[in-house]
């Protein structure tokens, strides 16, 4: 699963500047916890790639109310597809989610460490998504909100944790965001591999406190482990 993420406009401007020719805008975050606002690519009704900023837990169109019940941050690629709540934008509204990193929580020794994964040579990672748009008719107003696309962990990954969200190459992210693309066509991009090389450290317990946003999130506290790329992938490098 992906259950928290960090944000940080340098580097990721460099890569949204690729993909979208716009910065990231902020705010920094280095702890962002689901139910927060982040700022999320999806493709307009021009057909243009654009940066929105929607809440991290998908409500879907037709619920009666905005709720955290059900566990709607993350979604299962292997059953999205036949999900009541995510069937839809799985089929119609996709989106990529750029972090700088994420976290995942290691069980050693009867205690869960805590893990920050990002990229080791590039500004950032791309993660699939996908978003719906939810209408309170009572207030009249609108919530954009998006869950995030897990698979199963790469074997490298597999000593952190064995779910791993479903990460893009920048090729890939642009083909994710075309809406004449069906989403059936793309499921090949939910293997379990690595588009990037990687790098994960233990950090502090400090980032177990959602309400912890500063750099101490990121502070390793020990030895770091090396995930390359995967040789002989489709994968491309993020450029």
């Amino acid at each position: 699963m992906c259950g928290r993420f960090n944000v940080t406009s340098d580097p990721l401007s460099q890569l949204l500047m690729d993909l979208v020719g716009q910065p990231h805008p902020g705010p920094d975050n280095y702890n962002l916890a689901p139910t927060e606002t982040v700022q999320v690519i999806r493709v307009n009704r021009d057909g243009d790639p654009e940066i929105v900023p929607m809440r991290w837990w998908l409500t879907p169109f037709w619920a009666k109310e905005m709720t955290t019940k059900y566990a709607m941050f993350n979604a299962k690629s292997e059953t999205a597809a036949k999900s009541a709540a995510f069937k839809e934008p799985y089929q119609r509204r996709r989106c990529v989610v750029p972090v700088t990193g994420f976290y995942e929580w290691c069980r050693e020794h009867n205690t869960k460490i805590p893990y920050f994964i990002t990229a080791s040579n590039e500004p950032g990672l791309m993660l699939a998504g996908l978003w719906d748009r939810w209408v309170n008719k009572d207030a009249g107003e609108e919530l954009l909100s998006f869950t995030i696309l897990t698979t199963a962990a790469h074997d490298d990954m597999k000593e952190v944790h064995n779910r791993q969200p479903v990460m893009l190459s920048m090729d890939e992210a642009r083909r994710w965001l075309d809406p004449s693309i069906p989403t059936k066509d793309l499921e090949h991009l939910f293997a379990s591999l690595l588009p990037v090389s990687l790098e994960a450290y233990p950090v502090s317990s400090y980032v177990n406190n959602a309400r912890n946003k500063d750099e101490r999130c990121v502070q390793s506290l020990g030895e770091s482990k090396f995930m390359p790329k995967e040789a002989g992938s489709d994968k491309e490098v993020l450029h």
